[in-house]
């Protein structure tokens, strides 16, 4: 009775991807006609194998600069059932790299997507800033890469901070918008950070939205947007002009971008406890951060750069 059930299960599995995928073929066909009156980035959102509607975003992006098959990079991938990428290999069989640090990372790919479809290489290590240049640069990933995202939930500030200028046409950087939108900060630089053991609270990790967007103009980036969750950034190499590609989009890097309501925050004993607003940001004000507009990158508490929080 196991094996059956088993085996009901995936066959359900993948006939809701193959109707995922056929929907989602179909909705962007559809979308595109519209993509050049787009004032809006989030406008453009929609859901098929992403975490959430990231894969109308980079559709509308590569569509939006002429990309038809995307050579991409995604760090943080998990088992592949939500990510970025999985719906562009589904689509045009491109060349691209998928790197997590889970067991059985390669089995469990396999079992979703038909990797020959395309050249996807699969990667189960874990990056950080004295790695990730090395590895991508072995696999020759920083050649003409179209796609690049990071989501690490972790020390993704230092492992984008070794990245050459201009190492991608589109990037997509998660960012942590309990951190405000003032405070120009990240976690430290720590070897295999997690976390949930740097902080209960689950809240305390990646970089502030100020600290993306800042490194990315160094980098050679001008941001385009963020998604409705307001946890994800997007960004188009300033080679590709805003006013030649992107005429009517309306760039918006105000407070909106960290106005978000998703409530993931946990107790002690790891429970949901669903804090909103700024009681987030009061759960983790003794935790310590790199503040970046300090030229020594000192380690300081949250609290000390706020004045004050009610």
């Amino acid at each position: 009775m196991f094996l059956i059930k088993k085996f009901k299960e995936f066959i359900f599995q993948n006939y809701l991807e193959k109707k995922l995928y056929m929907i989602g073929c179909s909705h962007l066909l559809k979308a595109r006609k519209n993509y050049k009156n787009i004032k809006n980035i989030s406008n453009t959102e929609f859901k098929i194998y992403s975490q959430n509607g990231e894969d109308g975003i980079l559709d509308y992006l590569t569509y939006s600069l002429g990309i038809e098959r995307p050579k991409f990079l995604e760090i943080g991938v998990g088992d592949y059932s939500e990510s970025n990428t999985r719906f562009i290999f589904e689509r045009t069989s491109p060349k691209g790299m998928v790197i997590d640090c889970i067991n059985d990372l390669e089995k469990k790919i396999k079992k979703r997507v038909k990797v020959w479809k395309g050249d996807l290489k699969i990667i189960n290590k874990e990056i950080n800033s004295k790695n990730a240049l090395q590895l991508l640069n072995k696999h020759n990933m920083m050649n003409n890469l179209d796609l690049f995202s990071l989501d690490i939930d972790g020390v993704d500030y230092w492992v984008l901070d070794k990245l050459p200028k201009f190492f991608s046409k589109i990037v997509v950087l998660e960012y942590n918008p309990t951190f405000g939108f003032d405070l120009e900060i990240t976690v430290p630089n720590i070897s295999n950070f997690d976390r949930t053991k740097y902080h209960y609270s689950n809240l305390c990790f990646g970089m502030s939205f100020r600290a993306a967007v800042n490194l990315m103009n160094k980098k050679g980036f001008y941001f385009v947007g963020s998604n409705f969750l307001n946890n994800n950034a997007f960004f188009v190499s300033k080679k590709y002009k805003k006013n030649v590609y992107f005429k009517n989009l309306k760039i918006d890097n105000t407070k909106s971008n960290i106005e978000s309501n998703f409530r993931e925050s946990r107790d002690r004993k790891n429970k949901l406890n669903y804090l909103s607003g700024k009681n987030k940001l009061k759960e983790i004000l003794d935790c310590k951060i790199v503040n970046l507009r300090n030229k020594k990158k000192d380690i300081i508490k949250i609290k000390n750069l706020i004045s004050n929080i009610s």
